[in-house]
């Protein structure tokens, strides 16, 4: 018999997406947030509450027997089939990008600013948004040095880069990758790829025009200065060149239950690929490399310790959405794809895809519309397209919209660039990417 949890067990859910979008902006907690423990204290705390519930309640998760081994019904769930796999994955792309650094100093024109950025947008579908964010933005920040304006480079950056460059693969961004757990094809983004091509031309023309602008108002000697301390490019960590595509297709070949070679895949074999291959990105990658990347761990640990809590306490959320979804009125794909945008603006577009996944899944798909089969029910594909496209782009509306744009921010600050505060931002964001959001939802959606 199937039970609709009371929508007060909610609350770990919620509070810890609201810890996620507040705390970092609040002075008196700002400093505290910034430690992984408090993080992950919080997301044990929560998930106790989460796992408390589902041990006391009449009825068990999904077909589990109520009690004990409904909590192990859900750590199977949230835990083993979803968060070691994305937390993996994650992982083992940041080690491989923190193991190539890109050194150059180009002539900062808006052409050359603008090809800079196109090729990290081109690399987020490759490598991840926070891999191809680790690998260009020192190159785009050394670029621009000598110039005395570079806070717009920095917001564009993360625009694209940072998020909207990432939508073609399940590699591209987290929210992605959540989709192809859930069974979405490791191919099925390439379909979005007019909406990502469109977004970037539109974006990266606007900068251009934007950038000139400025460029022509550069003090001559930031402009004499920019001419003659030029750096030609140099790769370094070119091992990682291998590597990279090789986790690509360990996540796009190792699907657990599949056959691949005339074998079964087994489970966890993915993961277990992964984590030799970043094994060998760390002792195969010189150590100046890292150091001069300033890497290390602490961006993945923090990822680590809130998906942790975010895994767990989703799962109340989702058997409510999965019984009560078709009255929350959400129909279309236009509305599908604002209201996951909106949300993934200021939580973590990650869990609201997943949240706005599991409300589709439960509206009929009409006879002849284009069809998902995936692991827990059925999807039209213009409303998985809608989900993808609004978690993926409006993940850039703020600076905690998604991951790495927080990460772009730290490392431009700590370089001296000024960088607009959130608000400032989010001025950028409304001015240059909600209108192109606006002529998405008419021509595409």
């Amino acid at each position: 018999m199937h039970h609709t949890p009371n929508p007060i067990w909610a609350l770990p859910f919620l509070t810890i997406l609201g810890a996620i979008a507040t705390l970092p902006l609040i002075h008196k907690t700002a400093h505290a947030w910034e430690k992984n423990q408090n993080k992950f204290l919080l997301s044990v705390i929560l998930s106790l509450i989460t796992l408390g519930y589902y041990g006391i309640r009449e009825f068990g998760f999904h077909d589990a027997a109520p009690g004990v081994a409904s909590v192990q019904a859900v750590l199977e769930h949230a835990v083993i089939k979803d968060y070691i796999p994305f937390v993996v994955l994650l992982f083992a792309l940041y080690v491989a990008a923190g193991g190539l650094r890109l050194n150059a100093d180009l002539q900062a024109t808006p052409t050359n600013n603008a090809i800079l950025l196109g090729i990290g947008a081109l690399l987020a579908s490759l490598i991840g948004t926070t891999g191809a964010s680790m690998l260009m933005i020192r190159p785009v920040l050394q670029t621009n040095s000598e110039r005395t304006r570079v806070s717009h480079t920095i917001v564009f950056f993360i625009f694209l880069v940072s998020n909207i460059g990432g939508l073609l693969t399940p590699i591209g961004d987290p929210p992605l990758f959540l989709g192809y757990l859930q069974g979405v094809p490791f191919l099925w983004t390439l379909r979005l790829f007019p909406y990502w091509a469109g977004c970037l031309v539109t974006l990266l023309a606007v900068y251009w025009v934007w950038d000139w602008t400025i460029y022509r108002k550069e003090p001559y000697p930031a402009l004499v200065a920019d001419r003659t301390m030029i750096k030609k490019p140099i790769i370094r960590g070119q091992i990682n060149f291998a590597i990279l595509p090789l986790m690509i297709l360990g996540v796009a070949l190792l699907v657990p239950g599949r056959s691949f070679g005339g074998l079964t895949v087994p489970d966890h074999s993915r993961e277990v690929v992964l984590l030799v291959l970043a094994g060998v990105s760390l002792l195969a990658t010189p150590k100046a490399v890292r150091i001069d990347n300033q890497f290390n761990y602490g961006a993945i640990l923090e990822v680590a310790a809130l998906f942790l809590g975010i895994f767990i306490t989703m799962q109340v959320p989702m058997e409510i959405l999965k019984s009560k979804g078709p009255s929350l009125g959400l129909e279309s794909p236009l509305e599908f794809f604002w209201a996951s945008g909106i949300l993934s603006s200021f939580l973590d577009n990650a869990p609201t895809y997943l949240v706005f996944l599991e409300t589709a899944k439960t509206l009929p798909v009409p006879a002849g519309v284009d069809s998902l089969k995936l692991i827990t029910g059925d999807v039209a594909s213009s409303l998985l397209a809608a989900i993808s496209l609004g978690s993926v782009f409006m993940g850039a509306n703020t600076y905690i919209g998604n991951g790495p744009n927080f990460m772009v921010k730290s490392i431009a600050e700590q370089s001296g660039v000024k960088m607009p505060s959130f608000f400032g931002y989010m001025a950028f964001s409304v001015c240059i990417l909600i209108p192109l959001f606006i002529v998405v939802s008419i021509l595409g959606l």
